[in-house]
């Protein structure tokens, strides 16, 4: 099928990262696009400022009229957060609707253009934003439909300026094996590890999904992956690249170094090497990054080095990304999105990078029952790391409590004499005589209701 031929969207969710970056691109086609969520928020507040209409009432009753009788031009995207017996979506089954999930509508409207997708355990959002950054910077036409608010263009969709671009940048889901839905000119996978457990069940079924991931890329095309990887090149693809390991052209990092609070690194990029690179984004795997997104650009486009160069120190981050939220002389507030053991390190290890002399706070709120009970040994090891721990209940997202996996339970893995476990309301009076040093907050679930109100006290803006 060809959902462009569609004339009205209704979104199951519409107030999910990947979900809204859709309806904005239909929207922009002057395509009729409704939807329901659960909640208010910053994404549905932008797209009701967009005029599209969102209902926060999951009844039958709530359904707008335009999209309440099935027909040909009607299609129903749903997103797997939402429960099997949700209301609206039993309805929608029931009367033969045109039911799409959100990963099989982007499979569809890029099968037949060119499309550049990142997938990966960690990664995979900042990578493709720097990606779309550095075609933009080389000149380079493109869609974006992104799991994350870029800091330099301030959304999650960013549209083409021509109407006839083929070019898409998309992020490639693992959670429910979404990405397999997609088929690009360009896979890239910047990490494999385990995660989504309850859905994988374990290891070596995700680093199977992975391959299926790859062997999905068309025919002729690139297929990017880091160096550890246990995957195997398709035959069919045209150009392969393996970057972290000084062989052949491969992308490799050479040195990296804190300057003046920012990263400074060499790499080599098909051969040649660039040099004195100051990193827009701190950390060493934003750096890795960059090789994989300069990789990829670098194949739709030749670069030279003064455009690498741009790219990468113009290139300002994803919204919860490391992102500094207040910075004077005696305290440094961060937040981050971290919520797997591998990025609470990699987070950690760039603030201690950027800040060596400050004493270092975290909080953390664990995203899922699921993944605390699988990584919890994994969780407690990472976060010994900080000099002060600070846990929030576990957030559940779609899950159910499971018995025994609690916040308290992390806590007490957790060897630090420094530790205690919160309430936000707790958390906040707390902060109040927080004087001086590095805080960062990390997690997946609505710890980022607390940012603002923490960057108030912080600033001392109450």
């Amino acid at each position: 099928m060809n959902p462009e031929l569609a004339d009205k969207y209704y979104f199951i969710g519409i107030g999910g990262i990947g979900m809204s970056a859709l309806a904005l691109y239909f929207h922009q086609k002057n395509k009729l696009i409704k939807g329901y969520d659960r909640t208010e928020t910053n994404v549905t507040e932008t797209l009701q400022a967009q005029n599209i209409e969102i209902t926060f009432d999951d009844s039958v009753n709530c359904i707008p009229a335009e999209v309440l009788k099935p027909d040909e031009k009607t299609i129903i995207v749903y997103t797997p957060a939402i429960p099997s017996d949700h209301a609206q979506l039993v309805y929608f089954r029931k009367n033969n609707f045109t039911i799409l999930k959100r990963s099989e509508l982007l499979g569809l409207i890029t099968r037949n253009n060119f499309t550049i997708a990142v997938a990966g355990t960690h990664g995979k959002t900042s990578t493709s934003w720097m990606i779309v950054h550095y075609l933009r910077t080389a000149g380079v036409d493109c869609y974006a439909l992104l799991g994350g608010i870029s800091v330099n263009y301030n959304t999650n969709y960013l549209q083409a300026g021509n109407a006839d671009c083929k070019v898409f940048v998309v992020e490639a889901d693992e959670y429910d094996k979404s990405f397999l839905q997609l088929t690009p000119d360009i896979a890239i996978v910047t990490s494999v590890e385990p995660d989504h457990l309850d859905i994988y069940g374990n290891e070596n079924e995700v680093v199977y999904a992975y391959q299926q991931f790859i062997d999905k890329t068309k025919t002729n095309g690139t297929v990017i992956l880091p160096w550890h990887a246990k995957l195997t090149i398709p035959s069919v693809v045209k150009n392969h690249f393996v970057f972290g390991k000084r062989i052949d052209n491969n992308p490799f990092l050479k040195e990296v170094k804190v300057e003046n609070s920012s990263f400074v690194y060499d790499f080599s990029l098909n051969g040649k090497t660039i040099e004195n690179v100051v990193a827009g984004v701190p950390g060493i795997h934003n750096a890795w990054n960059a090789m994989a997104a300069a990789t990829a650009t670098d194949c739709v486009k030749s670069l030279d080095n003064s455009t690498i160069r741009k790219a990468i120190s113009t290139y300002k981050g994803v919204k919860r990304r490391f992102e500094t939220i207040v910075d004077t002389e005696s305290i440094v507030y961060i937040d981050d999105y971290a919520h797997h053991p591998t990025e609470i390190e990699a987070t950690i290890s760039t603030a201690r990078m950027l800040y060596p002399e400050m004493m270092l706070t975290v909080i953390f709120q664990p995203h899922l029952f699921t993944r605390t009970r699988d990584f919890a040994e994994e969780f407690a090891k990472s976060l010994c790391d900080a000099d002060y721990i600070i846990l929030l209940e576990i957030y559940p997202a779609r899950e159910v409590p499971i018995e025994g996996i609690n916040s308290q339970m992390l806590l007490e893995m957790i060897d630090s004499k420094y530790k205690m476990l919160v309430s936000a309301e707790y958390l906040l009076e707390w902060l109040e005589n927080f004087e001086d040093g590095v805080l960062l907050t990390m997690g997946a679930g609505d710890i980022d209701k607390l940012v603002e109100p923490i960057g108030k006290i912080l600033s001392g803006d109450r």
